[in-house]
């Protein structure tokens, strides 16, 4: 079967213009720069994903990203600009789910920095980079308002009889569910949610779940009225978040040169001005000292 001319002109250009379009997208993948390719040539570009979150990572009234988290890696930015005398940008990039969110920087290129409240591990330092610390987080046990309040997790048997687990799929609030059901009800179920306010919403809005939310989420809804208990039995406050970077980043180490600098970034008055601006002076001192909580 012969090709006309023109047929054959058209298939060309079509090849041509699919070429140009994966050169295209290579080459945007490609505008994370390495610290070392930033002090060669004075300027770079980086990229920080994030999964939205009330307080940390979101739109404000004007439609301006910001949070605590945001805030602070733009004070990381401006601070290696005027340390380093360079002109580095950053492009944001929001991720819904956790899960994707933590495979794209595991799996990403040096330059990408993503932030989500990742509790810092030792199996995880087997597959990422974190920074130093930024907040020391108290991972709280709920339930609708409607049940007794448990004295120790042994009373979790009898009190929470019925109930079925509702974890942020993914995270370490998932782990430790999976041992309350293990450890305690056995035929409870375990349902998943996509977000920190679809848990929230969820156990306020019916007596059928138990779940684990970080301090900051509890206390936000709680002072919005929302039906919850708190069961402090359950805490655990020996969590540590950290700003995340795939294994192979080579800006591991200037990140914690930026926390150290000038007596310690979380001692600044930056910083707790960002704190209580973002989650409230209560909140932020609860926080800044989990020892109050």
């Amino acid at each position: 079967m012969k090709i006309g001319s023109g047929l054959l002109w058209m298939i060309i250009l079509a090849a041509s213009l699919a070429l140009s379009a994966c050169n295209n997208e290579t080459e945007e993948q490609n505008q994370q720069h390495t610290w070392e390719e930033v002090q060669l040539s004075g300027e770079g570009t980086v990229t920080l994903v994030y999964v939205p979150s009330d307080g940390f990572s979101y739109e404000n009234e004007e439609g301006r990203l910001t949070g605590v988290t945001i805030e602070l890696f733009r004070d990381f930015i401006s601070w290696v600009n005027e340390e380093y005398a360079v002109e580095l940008e950053v492009e944001m990039q929001p991720i819904e789910s956790f899960s994707d969110f933590y495979g794209t920087v595991r799996d990403g290129s040096d330059g990408l920095f993503g932030v989500a409240n990742v509790t810092i591990t030792e199996d995880r330092r087997q597959e990422l980079q974190f920074s130093p610390s930024y907040m020391t987080n108290i991972a709280t046990l709920i339930t609708h308002s409607d049940r007794d309040e448990v004295g120790s997790m042994e009373d979790v048997t009898s009190l929470f009889e019925g109930l079925d687990a509702l974890a942020f799929e993914g995270t370490l609030h998932e782990v430790r569910l999976q041992q309350i059901v293990n450890d305690h009800l056995p035929e409870a179920g375990m349902s998943f949610a996509h977000s920190n306010n679809e848990i929230i919403n969820r156990v306020a809005e019916s007596d059928s779940y138990f779940a684990y939310v970080d301090i900051y989420n509890y206390w936000r809804a709680s002072q919005e009225g929302a039906p919850l208990l708190r069961h402090a039995a359950g805490d655990e406050a020996s969590e540590q978040f950290g700003v995340i970077m795939p294994l192979n980043s080579d800006w591991e180490p200037l990140m914690r040169e930026f926390f150290e600098h000038d007596g310690g970034y979380l001692q600044s008055e930056r910083y707790r001005y960002l704190m209580e601006t973002h989650l409230g002076s209560e909140l932020a001192d609860l926080l800044l000292d989990p020892d109050l909580s």
